[in-house]
């Protein structure tokens, strides 16, 4: 992973949804710089996409260190019984040390869960252990046609939300670039910009 930051990807890591005035007038600043244009444009998408390349390895990492800890947790596991089986069969209950007070081997013990399983799914039925629910699916699928329109509209009422997305940038990548090609152009871009 890149260690350094450019400014306008500092710019985007520190930015809060409700305070983007700031950035705004650094962008404003870029675009009204006397740079070439696709000095402007490789500075502002490339920017944005290091912080992508910094979002996918970071979920990389977090799923790999998820599968180790859950390795190192089974191992964990399987070493403390382990140990407890052969020191049982050393006749050993407890070692003491000096870096760590004690090995103590904690008895075997039965644990107890309950379990639930239905037998007879009819004859609690019968005995009134039973809900009903509205098949909303059913309802949807009834109301695309005119018979079942008639026959539900007046049980169900049906209405439209609507939800302002922003406008957004897309950053388009060459289908080419690799990571290093961007972070090397990003590089000579922030030095033309400085």
């Amino acid at each position: 992973m890149k260690t350094t930051d450019y400014r306008l990807q500092m710019e985007i890591q520190n930015i809060k949804a409700d305070k983007t005035e700031w950035f705004k007038d650094y962008v404003r600043q870029v675009l009204e710089s006397n740079k070439p244009y696709h000095v402007k444009a490789d500075y502002l998408g490339l920017s944005i996409q290091e912080i992508q390349n910094k979002i996918d390895y970071l979920s990389s990492d977090i799923k790999e260190m998820t599968a180790l800890k859950k390795s190192l947790t089974s191992a964990k596991a399987t070493a403390l019984e382990a140990t407890a089986t052969v020191l049982a069969e050393y006749g050993i209950d407890r070692l003491d040390g000096t870096a760590i007070s004690s090995i103590t081997i904690t008895p075997q013990k039965t644990k107890l869960k309950e379990t639930f399983k239905i037998i007879n799914a009819d004859a609690l039925i019968k005995l009134g252990f039973y809900s009903v629910v509205v098949d909303e699916q059913s309802v949807k699928d009834s109301m695309k046609t005119l018979d079942g329109m008639n026959t539900i509209d007046e049980f169900v009422e049906v209405g439209v939300v609507s939800e302002e997305v922003p406008a957004k940038i897309k950053v388009n990548a060459r289908r080419s670039s690799q990571t290093n090609q961007a972070t090397e152009l990003l590089s000579l871009v922030e030095q033309q910009a400085a």
